[in-house]
């Protein structure tokens, strides 16, 4: 099979492995489609993956060889690479809580940027009809959203701000709205993830480069601020502005994986009893609500995902060094075969 390994220093080599082997209990999954997530290209900016690192997680494919002892799956059933409910030996540094994505990177691991991946039998959770490989491939980031709204204050009828609308931010825009969220207020300064958030429905779109992001918030909830606002740029600042705009006594939910120190000011919202809820990966449970969601149509992967965005393994180094400073890239996508 062939993968795309990370050397270290911000550049990938595709190299030619030898195709896996399940073990008792495991499945192979022949991948189809895996999204780039953002968490993988800050461990490409920051050069923080170890060499020998095949990154990739966000993906759907096909069983294609079931080991000994497996009997809930067949080969060819359509899956999506996550989201199984783990068996109770299985623990985690932080705890009998499963998240996904506490383990960080390993270089032993081979992920989606490859063509064949190896998994326990429990991690895959089965693609329905009605939904398409295309669109599982970003049942992960999603469920990451869900978690998000799920760990919020948010109520029936409150206002949302998101700040950052790349993949993450798309997704969680949608969510919120499921989640009864009335007005969902947007800021994004790249254009085509702007105009994807309008497509995607967004009450008003700000462009931090052109525009006061506090001064808009304020003005468009009635002077008051967002009940919620996500936090989902992980630029420069963005922390602080979220924390200055929210309302009284409203909350900041931190979604993007800051890498480098952010400064923020206390005084500004702590006489104001504003609350920070940080938000980290996934849960079985919102694996299997993002998949309700995306059969359902409440949420729509339509500007994320489609021809455009798809790539081959071989334009993956590409691909990352576009995404470092995203101009007309709104979500980028693996194809294999």
């Amino acid at each position: 099979m062939r993968a795309a390994v990370y050397q270290g220093s911000q550049k990938f080599d595709i190299e030619d492995r030898p195709d896996p082997t399940p073990g008792p209990g495991q499945v192979v999954v022949d991948v189809i489609f895996c999204a780039i997530c953002g968490t993988d290209v800050h461990a490409f900016l920051y050069d923080v993956a170890p060499p020998g690192t095949v990154m990739g997680h966000e993906y759907s494919g096909t069983i294609s060889q079931v080991g000994s002892g497996v009997t809930r799956w067949k080969v060819g059933d359509r899956v999506i690479g996550g989201g199984g409910e783990p068996p109770p030996e299985v623990g985690t540094s932080r705890g009998p809580r499963y998240n996904y994505r506490t383990q960080g990177f390993a270089s032993t691991d081979v992920r989606a940027y490859a063509e064949k991946v190896v998994m326990e039998e429990w991690q895959p959770i089965p693609l329905p009809e009605g939904v398409s490989d295309e669109e599982a491939a970003m049942c992960e980031p999603c469920a990451v959203t869900v978690h998000a709204v799920r760990l919020s204050q948010m109520k029936l009828g409150d206002s949302v701000a998101v700040l950052g609308a790349g993949p993450i931010g798309l997704l969680c825009m949608q969510v919120a709205r499921a989640a009864g969220a009335t007005k969902v207020i947007v800021s994004e300064p790249v254009p085509a993830r702007a105009e994807a958030a309008r497509k995607l429905g967004a009450d008003a779109v700000i462009d931090p480069t052109k525009e006061d992001v506090q001064e808009r918030l304020v003005e468009l909830t009635d002077g008051i601020g967002p009940d919620v606002i996500f936090e989902c740029a992980a630029a420069k600042g963005t922390l602080d502005v979220a924390m200055d705009s929210v309302k009284r006594g409203g909350q900041v939910v931190l979604v993007a994986i800051v890498w480098t120190p952010t400064d923020v000011m206390p005084p500004n919202w702590m006489a104001r009893e504003v609350s920070l809820q940080s938000s980290f990966g996934t849960q079985p449970e919102d694996w299997r609500i993002a998949l309700d969601l995306i059969r359902n149509g409440k949420v729509s992967m339509a500007p994320l995902v489609s021809e455009a965005s798809f790539l081959p393994l071989d334009n993956i180094q590409e691909a990352f060094e576009a995404l470092c400073e995203p101009s007309n890239q709104v979500q980028m996508v693996v194809k294999h075969g």
